[in-house]
């Protein structure tokens, strides 16, 4: 165990003989400023090698804005090309902002195009084990109220409401009330 007045002990070290060149050697180093340490060689250099250095610099520099000029200018010869890309800026005319009335002709384009339009009774969630028990005469009670004005939708999106006629035979719907453009988008919002 150790003894008992805390004393540490330690171990002999063998004492290496420093030579005087080794201290000179040593001085010499702490006397140098403290980036400027190394051999006299490499402070000749020094200045044959920065020179150089800017040299190959200002020549890449020069290659690189050489290059660059060269795919301004392929980029401008492009341009002209009936393959290149052109902003929709220039290959469509403006819309406008609505203020002027427009003509027929401005809807010529899309006057032929189908679209499907759907009256909606009411509607009513029911279970797959209450769907499977319809049978022929059975009654599902939808939501709607018995003279209450139906829904018409048009691609699925409800743009007026009215109420149901009979005309020779068929069923038919009198409009009642045109949901505006902004009225849809309110909803849509809510």
């Amino acid at each position: 165990m150790a003894d008992d007045d805390n004393s540490v002990e330690t171990p002999d070290i063998a004492e290496t003989p420093v030579s005087e060149d080794d201290w000179a050697a040593a001085m010499q180093e702490q006397e140098q400023p403290a980036g400027k340490k190394g051999t006299a060689d490499e402070d000749d250099i020094n200045e044959d090698d920065w020179a150089a250095a800017m040299q190959e610099q200002a020549a890449a520099e020069s290659a690189l804005d050489q290059e660059a000029e060269r795919v301004a200018a392929d980029l401008a010869a492009a341009a002209n090309s009936p393959y290149q890309a052109k902003p929709a800026s220039q290959l469509f005319e403006e819309l406008g902002d609505g203020s002027k009335p427009r003509s027929l002709n401005d809807y010529d384009m899309i006057l032929d195009i189908p679209v499907q339009i759907t009256v909606e009774l009411g509607r009513t969630k029911i279970t797959i084990r209450n769907l499977l028990q319809l049978a022929h005469g059975s009654v599902v009670e939808l939501e709607g109220l018995a003279g209450e004005p139906m829904d018409v939708l048009v691609n699925g999106t409800l743009i007026a409401q009215g109420e149901v006629v009979v005309v020779n035979d068929r069923f038919g719907i009198r409009l009642t009330d045109i949901i505006t453009p902004a009225e849809r988008m309110r909803k849509l919002r809510h």
